[in-house]
């Protein structure tokens, strides 16, 4: 490993100090302490230190974000949202090898929650915002700095609290550029793709109810609100919904297929994106809509049969497929179960032929000549559907250069969550290059 640049170190420096600040976002306003404040104070304090002028904003004791803006030489160029959260999820330590908020580095690997989603990416913006300053840097447009609560658990008293009550520190902004993307997996050879979510699914809940006649559990009846539940969730399971090629998707496929020798197919598709190893598990979850069934809840008492029985599940759209989705999910549970909706956040889709790819290709380039920058859907969600209401297009793009056999993506919400220092650096060198030239 080569020394790293004082901008590099600083960057490490920040990353693991975050981690070390326990923010466990558990979701549940009762057992949710003051950490997500305190990463906020941390980062207030060290742009402060260098004269930004920052906001800080905290719609509830514990739940800060903090928003800053440096000016870029172009004042008619739309703004760039630069953003990561300061929340992580909950850790059960005893499944760790090392301690979750220790920031502790084994054999150049950094070990700790946030390594990865996302304190990786806040520290190193924080550096960067840092040096700015320090060096007089201008870049070519507004840089809007964002470290956000709450993502973990929507956003609600984060981004989407700010979007709504806050709207005017995002002013002029045209697009953002946060998680999940930007990490690179194997192409041919040692050449390597880095992908950048320009889509992301919609997000919704539904609850299935079964209802029936309560009677004792040892006679047993036709009208079983349990069977009758169990018969619809094993339906939902079973079924596979249809590939759908999204602008996102079809530039995926055309750009692996020509680099890999793959022709891919709608019915093959599964069998095909398999031999592009853990990346297919991502690829193939954005290429249709997915239904889960999470949650069950039928009776107290083994010998009683219940009246009612419940399942809840989790429903990913592809943009523009919500109302097909639920005329298919009603035809696949049937009449003898009641299916209710949630409320739905809606899937998003940017330009996939924005200059901004342009520049995170060339960005790229000038760490990894060979690389290819390539649009994809992610599955799940991010702050970028939030900013979306003030009509900021969002990418995923935290740019880490790997290992061929290590999986970014499997790192998010793991035990041991870890990733190369060296994927560090090579972020903060990408990264510099892309929030000076975007």
């Amino acid at each position: 490993m080569t020394a790293p640049s004082p901008l590099e170190a600083e960057a490490l420096e920040l990353i693991r100090d975050l981690i070390r600040i326990d923010s466990v976002n558990t979701g549940d306003a009762a057992t949710i302490g003051d950490g997500e404040t305190r990463a906020a104070l941390f980062v207030k304090q060290k742009l402060e230190e260098v004269g930004y002028r920052v906001d800080l904003v905290e719609p509830l004791p514990g739940r800060a974000s903090v928003v800053a803006r440096l000016a870029g030489a172009d004042p008619e160029a739309g703004a760039l949202v630069v953003h990561a959260h300061l929340d992580v999820v909950p850790v059960v330590e005893a499944d760790w090898t090392h301690p979750p908020f220790g920031a502790e580095i084994h054999d150049g690997i950094l070990y700790g929650r946030g390594a990865v989603d996302m304190k990786n990416y806040a520290g190193t913006i924080l550096a960067l915002a840092r040096a700015y300053r320090r060096e007089g840097v201008v870049p070519r447009r507004d840089l809007i700095f964002a470290f956000f609560a709450d993502e973990e658990a929507g956003g609600v008293w984060g981004a989407r609290w700010i979007v709504h009550n806050r709207p005017e520190l995002f002013s002029g902004a045209t697009e953002a550029i946060s998680e999940v993307g930007g990490f690179s997996i194997p192409l041919t050879g040692d050449r390597r793709a880095y992908l950048v979510a320009t889509a992301e699914k919609g997000v919704t809940w539904a609850t299935l109810t079964a209802r029936g006649r309560a009677a004792h559990g040892s006679r047993p009846t036709s009208d079983n609100a349990v069977v009758r539940l169990s018969r619809a969730v094993s339906a939902v399971g079973a079924h596979r919904f249809p590939v759908v090629t999204t602008p996102a998707l079809k530039r995926f496929l055309q750009v692996f297929g020509e680099h890999r020798g793959i022709r891919f197919t709608d019915d093959g598709l599964d069998d095909e994106l398999a031999d592009l190893g853990f990346v297919s598990s991502i690829v193939t979850a954005s290429a249709r809509n997915t239904v889960s069934p999470t949650v069950l809840s039928a009776g107290g008492k083994t010998n009683v049969i219940p009246a009612e029985a419940t399942a809840r599940l989790d429903i990913r759209a592809l943009p523009g497929a919500d109302a097909a989705l639920q005329e298919e999910l009603a035809a696949l549970v049937g009449d003898e179960v009641d299916l209710s909706w949630g409320r739905p956040v809606p899937a998003i889709e940017s330009p996939i032929d924005s200059p901004l790819l342009d520049v995170l290709q060339e960005a790229i380039a000038t760490e990894d000549p060979d690389a290819l920058v390539v649009p994809y859907l992610l599955p799940a969600s991010t702050d970028n559907k939030h900013l979306a209401r003030l009509g900021i297009h969002g990418y995923g793009f935290v740019p880490l250069r790997v290992p061929a056999n290590f999986d970014v993506f499997g790192e998010f919400h793991a035990a041991d969550e870890r990733i190369p220092v060296d994927a560090l650096y090579f972020s903060t060198r990408v990264t510099d290059h892309i929030l000076r030239n975007a």
